[in-house]
């Protein structure tokens, strides 16, 4: 089975069978450089669980092919998305798991595997999800440029055999290579040994060829784009400092922290005066050899020339990547794990201790805290000594307390910033949109608040008041690409929707005024392709899934394929148009082309019925397609029992599907019925029957029946009538009139119905014998149209039309509080989680002890970070409450557990000199900085290359600030 492979041709084993092999293979299977993994949609992979665990080879969550559409930005070029996020988007399997899961399932049509290697980078082993993809040209013709991807593993020497190749350049060509970014600057790639990642070059990039010309010269000294800054350096003077950073693809959380420690005045001299040259520890097991220390300094050293009206840092961005991997690549990041790594690699970096020597902490035993204090400082100062210890360390106390015998230890620890959270409010604001059981009602969206650690039966509640419906009689879904990717039971926690999903809330029929049992009903509407997906291996025509979902609650009596037919038209009658006696939808019941039909007809319609229906004069004579009631006057009352609905089709046409068997449609109705068990081929249908006895004929009334009969009985009577006909003399001229005018003409149906998976992607079979399809978990059920009649009756913009209720208008409160009130919640006393207790010395086991910090000492420059993000298990959120605070004079004296301070220390006010804004959401969301001018004074807002004036109430009043830079009052620039 190779990977290209896109139908399953081997029987899949048992359920458990496979998700303990492949279970197997994902826990034992370790990254080694060179494998492949495979990447793999995560829905989909969760859908694939889901089933495995279900342990029933006919549950509704049948996963179907391996589809990995949502990960592609288009359909045509199959390149990824930007910024997918693994065990969010996708998820990672190695080779052996994906070749099963491919011999399995298959994959959809058309769809490259996408297969990526494992590279060994500097500090860890990776699975390269997105390899460096670059441009090449050659300098004589810089409009002729081809796209190739390389691992950053890769060496230049193949980037250059590739631009050879590519253009077809003479062998024994003398040549050479320069990379030019985006921003026109342009860099000569002298060593072609190199790694694609230690030349820096990155995606996006341009590797520019050019050959010594016959007299031995070169075209150009080099190109002529050349330039080591966006500026023609040699005529730009600015002011030191104010200097932008060229955004080098979703950088720009990188470029908000730079920005923000530019503008730290002491660190900044440090470095512009050469300070760090005498400081560089090469020899430390936890630094970065220096490399990341003297990045940093080439890119203070640009920005404070003068120079530059912006610097590109892309040497930096690459060393960072080589030292840390997670921010390898061109995903988004929180600015403030950047900072966080910057300061710990600065500080290793320039540690002035060259051998640490080991210390024991010690308790404080009912020891004085001021004792205690110092000796803790002086303990953290023997191992770590450097311009970052001096500038931005501080300490606080942490007193931890024993549940049990209430032992108390108290210690005091060193920080190079704060990270204090911000007061959480205990509701949430969540927008729904409302589906009522009228179907003459359009959707209504609702914004409602409900509690944060609520359940979905309270967003049933809250929603009640509303619309006056029960909460009973409603069902919460998350609507994803016109299907449901999850139904909510009342007692689900609220937590696991998210605030980008979109729920629709679905008004029920009462059940206390039903006098059956009901069933729960997901309704897809697909639209057929014009022609067969011969792709697959399948007969069926493809089809692809539009406009909204439905759930309704149907009476367990009333599956029939008629009685759903008749339900599904009132319910769409809003946007669906009911053909009248003036529309040509009949059709002749002639034996000359029954076969003919059998072939070809979709829907319940002939490819040639446009055609026909233009020769067929006169209106139809068969009863109308949609009940005579469904009038725009019909009151939002409950639907009628449909056992005694007329049927509108004729049965032995209507049930005709784009695969030309009956099985389809019928299995609909023991779809909602029987509880036999099925068995599936490789493809995910179910294997038929072999021809068996002629079976008696079906009752008349489908509805009443406890179980479908078997299909493949009324196939093989069929048959036997066409073996009668063949086997009887032909009849005369004068009989065949007469058969013509006794055949009644048949009324086509709008769509047909199947019985699908939660996908909607994958149509059910029929099982063996007499049993059908079990299901036992949600029924799920799509009505295919033509895209004529689609085209004729499905209002497309009637359909996705809504309402706002008044609650959307009420403006949302803006949440502002205090940051005294972030440092209070910071000290406030916490019981510590599962996953992380404290060793009791004296109980000699793990307690959940109480823990508390308080603040001791404060440095020189406090960096504040307002923990903005809130992670949970199930949600990921970002708190846009706007925090309130001075930009002088920021008094921290009643913070400060030490309250006489040492002499000379001066008092801890502090000036804002710097923050960092991220704005949006976590996906999609932009960092940008304001800083304050160490020369000046005058307050800039930078943002990426962009770097404008600002007034300080713009950074007083907005609501994006994420991390605050303050500095103590009073203190000289170095």
């Amino acid at each position: 089975m190779t990977a290209n492979s896109h139908c399953s041709s081997v029987e899949p084993p048992g359920l458990d069978t496979q998700r303990r092999e492949v279970e197997c293979l994902l826990r034992r299977c370790e990254l080694r450089a060179g494998d492949s993994w495979y990447v793999l949609e995560r829905r989909w992979f969760e859908q694939w669980k889901e089933f495995v665990e279900s342990g029933d080879q006919n549950s509704s969550s049948f996963p179907g092919q391996i589809d990995n559409t949502e990960l592609f930005e288009d359909l045509d070029s199959y390149h990824l998305k930007e910024r997918l996020v693994e065990n969010e988007d996708f998820v990672l399997v190695p080779a052996e798991a994906w070749h099963k899961l491919l011999s399995w399932y298959g994959m959809v049509d058309g769809q490259p595997p996408l297969e990526r290697k494992v590279v060994d980078l500097p500090s860890t082993l990776k699975v390269e999800v997105y390899p460096v993809q670059v441009f090449l040209c050659l300098h004589s013709n810089m409009d002729n440029v081809v796209t190739a991807q390389f691992s950053r593993t890769d060496s230049i020497q193949r980037v250059q055999k590739t631009v050879c190749r590519s253009f077809s350049v003479p062998p024994g060509s003398e040549c050479r290579l320069w990379m030019k970014s985006s921003d026109s600057s342009c860099e000569r790639l002298r060593n072609v040994h190199l790694s694609v990642l230690d030349a820096c070059l990155s995606s996006g990039m341009t590797v520019i060829m050019e050959t010594r010309n016959a007299d031995g010269t070169w075209p150009s000294s080099r190109p002529q784009i050349m330039r080591t800054s966006v500026e023609d350096q040699d005529s730009y003077q600015g002011q030191p400092g104010v200097c932008g950073l060229t955004n080098l693809g979703n950088t720009c959380f990188m470029n908000s922290a730079l920005q923000c420690l530019s503008n730290v005045p002491p660190l900044t001299e440090y470095f512009l005066r050469n300070l760090y040259l005498d400081e560089l520890n090469f020899t430390n097991p936890l630094g970065m050899k220096g490399e990341i220390a003297e990045a940093y300094a080439d890119v203070i050293k640009q920005m404070w020339s003068g120079r530059h009206y912006s610097v590109v840092p892309r040497v930096f961005k690459t060393k960072v990547g080589h030292f840390a991997s997670q921010f390898l690549g061109y995903q988004q990041h929180d600015s403030q794990e950047l900072l966080s790594f910057l300061l710990d690699g600065l500080h290793e970096d320039l540690n002035r201790v060259k051998n640490k020597e080991y210390i024991e902490l010690r308790d404080a035993d009912g020891r004085p805290d001021q004792e205690v204090a110092e000796e803790a400082w002086r303990n953290h100062r023997r191992r770590n000594d450097s311009v970052i210890v001096d500038t931005f360390h501080g300490l606080f106390k942490s007193t931890l307390v024993c549940p049990e015998c209430h032992k108390v230890s108290v210690t005091f620890d060193p920080f190079c910033y704060l990270s204090v959270p911000l007061p959480v409010s205990k509701e949430r604001v969540m927008e729904v949109f409302f589906v009522s059981l009228d179907p003459y009602a359009k959707p209504v969206q609702h914004r409602v608040v409900v509690p944060k650690a609520g359940k979905v039966s309270d967003l049933c509640s809250c929603l009640s008041e509303m619309t006056n419906v029960h909460p009973t009689q409603m069902v919460v879904a998350d609507v994803f690409n016109h299907r449901f990717y999850k139904i909510y039971s009342a007692d689900e926690s609220l937590s696991c929707i998210l605030d980008r999903d979109d729920i629709f809330v679905y008004e029920l029929r009462d059940p206390e005024d039903e006098q059956e049992d009901q069933v729960l009903l997901a309704l897809y509407l697909r639209e057929r392709s014009h022609y067969r997906d011969y792709g697959t291996g399948s007969s069926s025509y493809g089809t692809s899934l539009f406009g909204h979902p439905l759930l309704l609650s149907v009476p367990r009596s009333s599956c029939s394929r008629e009685a759903l037919y008749d339900l599904f038209l009132q319910r769409l009658v809003r946007y669906v148009r009911c053909p009248d006696p003036t529309d040509e939808l009949d059709e002749e019941d002639e034996d000359d082309d029954e076969d003919e039909l059998y072939k070809t007809q979709t829907n319940g319609i002939s490819d040639d019925d446009d055609q026909d229906s233009v020769d067929r004069p006169g209106p139809s004579q068969s009863e109308p397609c949609c009940s005579t009631n469904s009038q725009s006057d019909v009151p939002a009352e409950p639907l009628p029992h449909l056992n005694n609905m007329q049927t509108p089709v004729d049965r032995d046409t209507a049930t005709v599907t784009s695969n030309g068997t009956q099985k389809q449609a019928e299995e609909v109705e023991a779809f909602c019925r029987s509880d036999g068990p099925c068995s599936r081929d490789s493809s995910g249908t179910t294997a038929p029957e072999p021809a068996s006895e002629p079976a008696p004929e079906p009752a008349p009334e489908l509805a009443s029946e406890p179980a479908l009969e078997s299909v493949q009985n009324a196939t093989q009577d069929k048959e036997e009538d066409k073996q009668e006909e063949a086997s009887s003399p032909s009849p005369t001229a004068n009989e065949q009139p007469m058969k013509k005018r006794a055949c009644p003409k048949r009324r086509r149906s709008l769509f047909s119905i199947q019985a699908v998976n939660s996908n909607g992607t994958t149509e059910r079979g029929t099982g063996e014998g007499d049993s059908a399809v079990s299901f036992s978990s949600q029924p799920y059920v799509a009505i295919d149209w033509d895209p004529d009649m689609k085209k004729r009756f499905y209002n497309e913009n009637e359909a996705e039309k809504y309402v706002k209720h008044v609650s959307m208008e009420v403006p949302q409160q803006q949440t502002t509080v205090q940051l005294q009130e972030c440092i209070e919640l910071f000290t406030t006393v916490e019981t510590l989680e599962e996953e992380n207790p404290w060793y009791c010395p004296v109980c000699k086991t793990h307690q959940l002890a109480t823990k508390k910090l308080d603040l001791w000492s404060l440095p020189e420059v406090l960096i504040i970070h307002l923990k903005r993000f809130s992670y949970t298990k199930f949600t990921r959120e970002k708190l846009d409450s706007i925090v309130d605070f001075p930009l002088r004079d920021l008094d921290f004296s009643d913070c400060l557990l030490r309250k006489h301070p040492a002499n000379g220390e001066p008092p801890s006010r502090y000036d804002l000199i710097a923050v960092s804004n991220h704005y949006g959401g976590l996906r999609d969301g932009h960092y940008t900085s304001y800083a304050r001018n160490k020369d000046n004074g005058q307050w800039y807002y930078l943002d990426d290359s962009k770097v404008t004036y600002a007034k300080e109430e713009q950074i007083v009043v907005s609501k994006t600030v994420q991390v605050q830079y303050l500095r103590l009052k009073g203190q000289s620039s170095f």
